[in-house]
């Protein structure tokens, strides 16, 4: 996910998270990446709400995921082995979880000997598949599998593995002290302190002397447990350690490769459809940049069985875009569809569209209108001032605001002006805005006043069908309310 750091799975959402999964409707969107699996889903949620800021960053993460696309088998294989690697250590603990040093000493070992046979099938996929990545994270990822994972490494970790069986029993050192009490205790060797038949027979001289302890002596051997235990703490540790290790290695495999895998079930639900995908240009904030051409709902595609009308335009140099038309003239759709498409790019996914270029900005932040609720114990003016009042305080420059309709709770004259000095400010202080509204004073007076530091676009019908909307440039259109009944009656 980065080429420097881990991806952080914990990481605090936004604090517009909420109002972000509304307006665009992420839900579907996350909803086609997770297909139902629980832990793809929370990691694509925090890697699309929480995103890249570095152009080179994002440029990093897009070839990764075009080296996942190309090897998807691969990189569904390389997961389901963290994943099951992962499952396997749960189930050993949830059977046999133990505390003391010698049930750690008798559970590390194994956890550590199952986490190396999955180890194994990374290694093979490494030598079979390593050299057909190409991107920096797939490459760099391969070469430390391939250098750590060496067969010096296997045979090294096999043979303390078969060691720590203790089949010719356990080795423990001490020293003792006042009162012939033990200290310095430490784990040995015991591979060649096997006796010969003849000191068992105890016949000849000896290497060394020993007693046995009665099987119901309790005592004798509650004291041969603690002496069992001190001498393998320090290992136990060690070993345990070492588990631990693994587990969060197979761990944070699992969690940064969810992301990819997520990607890809999106990618294969758009390509069924023949929906055109392309790897997004990021670009620095400035100069202000946003063009793209056959840029589509993804979410309303998501939810219809037919293809998406996309739509071109060009905004560089723009730090407003303003959308004007008739109702039901697809002018949120676009507005969500340019949302969707920056929240993709920025997580470093490709986006819904044959091209698209933009400026990356430092948060994403909607103001969409609201249906009636009944619930409200405001007006509906209130709640949306409320709204934008969260907006301002969270927003910084170097961010992108979309508003839809806001503030038409109220009359033309008003919701005009107070659009106007909230715009306004907005692009003063460095904030790019694109707005889809029916305030026809509101959009003449940018018009007007910015035409040439503003793009303006029209809604319209596309065919004979009415039934494509396209958005052209052009001055802003006042609503027509007549339009839309003639239409709702059956005139078109």
């Amino acid at each position: 996910m980065f080429r420097d750091k881990d991806f952080n799975l914990l990481q605090p959402l936004p604090p517009n998270e909420h109002y972000l999964v509304h307006d665009l409707d992420l839900d579907t969107l996350l909803g086609a990446m997770a297909g139902g699996d629980e832990f793809l889903l929370k990691v694509s949620r925090v890697a699309l709400l929480n995103g890249l800021t570095n152009p080179t960053e994002i440029a990093y993460r897009q070839s990764v995921l075009d080296d996942c696309s190309s090897h998807s088998e691969i990189v569904r294989q390389i997961y389901e082995i963290a994943v099951k690697a992962l499952f396997d250590k749960h189930k050993m603990f949830w059977f046999t979880r133990q505390d003391s040093p010698t049930g750690m000493m008798a559970q590390s070992p194994q956890v550590i000997g199952m986490f190396m046979g999955y180890l194994k099938q990374l290694r093979k996929i490494v030598d079979e598949h390593g050299e057909t990545f190409s991107s920096e994270g797939w490459t760099t990822l391969f070469r430390v599998l391939k250098e750590e994972l060496s067969d010096d490494y296997f045979s090294v970790v096999d043979d303390n593995l078969n060691q720590l069986k203790f089949r010719d029993g356990t080795l423990i050192s001490a020293k003792l002290t006042f009162g012939n009490t033990g200290m310095d205790y430490v784990l040995r060797d015991s591979r060649n302190t096997k006796q010969s038949l003849k000191e068992r027979l105890g016949v000849g001289g000896r290497k060394s002397y020993s007693f046995d302890i009665n099987s119901r002596d309790e005592a004798g051997m509650n004291a041969l447990n603690v002496i069992m235990s001190k001498g393998m703490n320090s290992a136990a540790n060690s070993l345990t350690q070492a588990a631990d290790h693994l587990t969060n290695f197979f761990a944070m495999l699992r969690t940064e490769l969810a992301f990819f895998v997520a990607a890809l079930n999106l990618k294969e639900i758009l390509s069924a459809k023949n929906e055109p995908t392309c790897n997004a240009v990021a670009k620095p904030w400035s100069p202000p940049l946003l063009n793209f051409i056959g840029l589509y709902d993804v979410c309303l595609s998501l939810r219809s069985q037919t293809s998406v009308i996309g739509n071109d335009a060009n905004a560089d140099d723009n730090s407003l875009v303003v959308i004007t038309g008739a109702n039901s003239g697809g002018k949120s759709t676009f507005l969500r569809s340019v949302g969707v498409a920056l929240v993709m790019m920025r997580s470093g996914m490709f986006v819904p569209a044959k091209s698209f270029t933009a400026s990356v900005c430092e948060g994403l932040f909607t103001h969409f209108v609201r249906e009636e609720d009944s619930s409200m114990t405001s007006g509906k003016l209130d709640e949306e001032l409320a709204r934008m009042s969260e907006v301002v305080d969270a927003i910084t420059p170097k961010c992108i605001v979309l508003l839809n309709e806001s503030f038409s709770a109220t009359n033309e004259r008003e919701g005009s002006e107070i659009a106007y000095q909230v715009i306004r400010a907005l692009i003063d202080s460095d904030v790019r805005t694109i707005v889809v509204t029916h305030l026809s004073e509101l959009a003449l007076r940018f018009y007007q006043n910015d035409a040439s530091s503003a793009l303006f676009l029209q809604a319209g019908r596309q065919g004979t069908a009415g039934r494509n909307f396209k958005l052209t440039p052009g001055e802003p259109l006042s609503t027509s309310y007549g339009e839309d009944v003639y239409n709702r009656i059956g005139g078109w």
